[in-house]
């Protein structure tokens, strides 16, 4: 693969991811959404499905790894680190224009965001935050734990990826992709209520800024003193996961 398919191939692929994980994200937080309240579950079933199209869109050009962790995992275990820059340049630009997309998706419904009284624009109410559509936000805030949570998260989804590449034809017939999807929505069911499971450096980060410069009214703080926390955690948890499976398998 050259370096500008598979830059073009994340740039895609990272864009569909967060226009329907941030999308989701959206439609249940957001008032005057349908899917409004929704809960959780859809939420892990959007991420999934995020993963689900962006994958099967970028694999032809790039692989789909969609993830600065899955590429850092890989690296690990192969020792080809020549084109990890450009995953990465990829995954970043497709993580920012895919949160601008959602943005521009739900224009009206942020424009709509409810409003202290007194001020002009939305309801009077409380204003709703929005960075939670972005970007992930802790239940608890605890640094100690929160990293931990999304080192375990992040090697729950980067060691089984590795594993998977030992069936024999699994990637070739399509189904790859499609059981990395699972794994996402089983990720966020099961390990995601803590941090809100980023599991992806750039899924985080790159929203994150979106957010501090997009015109959303009412949008509340971009909370950077946490960022580091779903950029560091996935990172050392993907390439713990590198190791582990240089070692085990």
């Amino acid at each position: 693969m050259s370096n500008g398919d598979i830059f073009v191939g994340e740039v895609i692929g990272t864009a569909i991811l967060i226009l329907f994980g941030a999308g989701v994200c959206a439609a249940v937080t957001l008032r005057y959404s349908k899917a409004r309240a929704s809960g959780w579950v859809v939420i892990s079933f959007g991420w999934g499905f995020g993963v689900l199209a962006g994958a099967y869109t970028a694999a032809p050009l790039s692989g789909g790894h969609l993830n600065p962790a899955v590429t850092l995992g890989i690296a690990v275990d192969t020792g080809e680190w020549g084109k990890v820059w450009v995953y990465v340049l990829g995954q970043f630009v497709g993580a920012m224009l895919g949160a601008v997309l959602c943005w521009l998706t739900y224009f009206a419904q942020f424009q709509a965001n409810v409003r202290d009284a007194g001020t002009t624009g939305g309801a009077v109410d409380e204003p709703v935050p929005t960075l939670g559509v972005f970007s992930t936000v802790p239940e608890i805030r605890n640094p100690v734990a929160n990293l931990v949570t999304e080192i375990i998260a992040t090697a729950a989804l980067v060691l089984p990826i590795l594993a998977f590449g030992l069936t024999e034809g699994l990637g070739e017939s399509g189904t790859l992709v499609l059981i990395v999807s699972l794994l996402v929505v089983g990720i966020g069911l099961s390990l995601g209520g803590p941090t809100g499971y980023a599991i992806n450096p750039t899924r985080d980060l790159g929203p994150r800024i979106v957010h501090s410069l997009l015109p959303i009214p009412n949008k509340g703080t971009s909370d950077w003193g946490y960022a580091w926390i779903p950029v560091a955690g996935p990172l050392l948890g993907g390439g713990l996961a590198g190791l582990v499976y240089n070692a085990a398998f």
